[in-house]
């Protein structure tokens, strides 16, 4: 896939960046070898490779997940301001 002079202007003008000749000319070849990139890894044939979701087989070390706080639940509510049926009532904010 390449990429041309005039579309580059184009992408410019609809992002309203404003580019000279050089800017656009460097743009250009930067594109393009991007764009080359791309044609050539869609080349490589992957049909026996699975697919990997890191770069790098790692796993994450997790904790046990184990309670560690007991239920304040009763006490907590003791000193908020409004509580009803276990919920605690705040002043409107939307109206």
């Amino acid at each position: 896939m390449s990429i041309t002079h005039d579309e580059i202007k184009k992408i410019a003008l609809l992002a309203r960046i404003k580019i000279t000749e050089e800017e656009a000319d460097a743009t250009l070849k930067k594109l393009s070898g991007i764009l080359n990139l791309i044609e050539d890894m869609k080349k490589v044939d992957t049909t026996n490779i699975s697919p990997m979701f890191h770069a790098q087989s790692v796993t994450q070390r997790l904790r046990d997940d184990v309670v560690t706080e007991i239920n304040q639940r009763e006490k907590l509510q003791k000193i908020a301001p409004e509580v009803s049926d276990g919920l605690y009532i705040v002043p409107q904010v939307i109206e």
